[in-house]
């Protein structure tokens, strides 16, 4: 047993050893790939950048423009919801709750790019225009209702604290927010008529010369936000659950409630990861495809309002490059736009990176200290 024991060690050294020179080559490729995918972007990019014809780069300012304002829209509804869920289902939500509800909404990660899009072109927008009066005061109304019924619940008698747990709040929030929703609707027309004289659209286009396309950048960043959120949250429920336990009992110890150790202490240690997360969100929103191809009418248009629409790079690239002749000017500006989103995606990346080390090193010490 001892022999086939000893000729077995071999065999399992020579095993780990070619699984690691695997994974090293697996590693290397991966940088030699992005170096090389970044040597190609400067080398096809740079005869427009050393031309005379500079003047043309400002078509790519409405491109530049459609593209931030997407991904604004997108980190203004994403974020809230996700950095807030994360919150929640690391300090507050029940363990029992926290097994189903986190892998699930972790799987919504899963879903493809072209069938969010699809749904916000062909559902969403349409419902969007006919009842923009309505979504405007669900955005805002379902938000105030959520603080509605906290406030509501910390107001209650112990009685009805003990039957509607905070643990369990994320179910029996849903039928109240159902119900918000309803109201919503039901109460939008009488405001509508009130404030707006019965046509939010026109009220709209009269006071502030705004027109309403079916299919503009509210649509594209609602359904950007949504494809945001799992990986947002995902990232930051990680951050905020590697917190060390002993700093929350030890701020609670010291008479801080549960939600001052969570604001004043929790959210502080797991600053950088929770930075983290919001960039990659960032990252991901503004290199977003085919939800901006299917649910905006593509137009470049250099305009802050959210009723109109919008072209992003990423979608330039892919409705003009393969009609653009290689080595013409279409051609070196939609490289160059390539450019511009490769670099920073790299940047902010990296810069997630680095920031979760920096998360770990300080964890680590904590760890030590204690």
């Amino acid at each position: 047993m001892t022999r086939t024991r000893l000729s077995s060690q071999p065999l399992r050294h020579l095993q780990d050893r070619i699984a690691t020179a695997l994974i090293t080559a697996g590693g290397i490729g991966v940088l030699l790939a992005v170096l090389g995918i970044g040597v190609f972007l400067v080398w096809e990019a740079a005869p427009l950048l050393l031309s005379e014809e500079l003047g043309s780069l400002s078509m790519l300012t409405p491109l530049a423009w459609g593209t931030l304002k997407a991904a604004l829209i997108a980190l203004l509804f994403a974020l809230p919801l996700a950095l807030g869920a994360a919150a929640y289902s690391a300090f507050f939500m029940s363990p029992r709750l926290r097994s189903r509800i986190k892998p699930t909404l972790e799987m919504m990660e899963a879903i493809p790019g072209v069938v969010v899009g699809f749904i916000a072109g062909m559902v969403l927008a349409p419902w969007v225009e006919r009842h923009l009066a309505s979504t405007l005061v669900v955005l805002l109304w379902l938000p105030l209702s959520a603080g509605l019924a906290g406030l509501l619940w910390h107001l209650a008698t112990r009685r009805w604290q003990r039957r509607l747990p905070l643990s369990w709040a994320a179910l029996w929030l849903i039928p109240w927010l159902i119900a918000m929703f309803f109201l919503a609707l039901w109460l939008t027309p009488l405001a509508e008529q009130a404030l707006w004289g019965g046509d939010l659209r026109h009220y709209l286009y009269d006071a502030f010369g705004l027109d309403y396309v079916t299919r503009n950048a509210l649509i594209v960043g609602l359904a950007m936000g949504f494809a945001v959120i799992p990986s947002v949250y995902s990232l930051a429920e990680d951050a905020l659950n590697e917190v060390p336990r002993p700093l929350m009992e030890g701020a609670q110890a010291l008479g801080a409630s549960r939600w001052q150790a969570v604001t004043k202490v929790a959210l502080a240690a797991a600053g950088p990861g929770l930075f983290s997360a919001v960039m990659i969100g960032a990252g991901r929103a503004v290199g977003e495809t085919m939800i901006v191809l299917m649910a905006s009418s593509n137009t470049a248009l250099l305009s802050a309002s959210p009723f109109e629409g919008m072209r992003t790079m990423a979608a330039a690239i892919a409705i003009e490059l393969p009609e653009a002749a290689a080595g013409g000017i279409t051609y070196r500006m939609l490289v160059l736009a390539a450019l511009v989103l490769f670099l920073f995606t790299f940047f902010v990346n990296t810069l997630a990176e680095v920031v979760r080390q920096r998360l770990r090193r300080r964890y680590q010490r904590m760890g030590s200290g204690a």
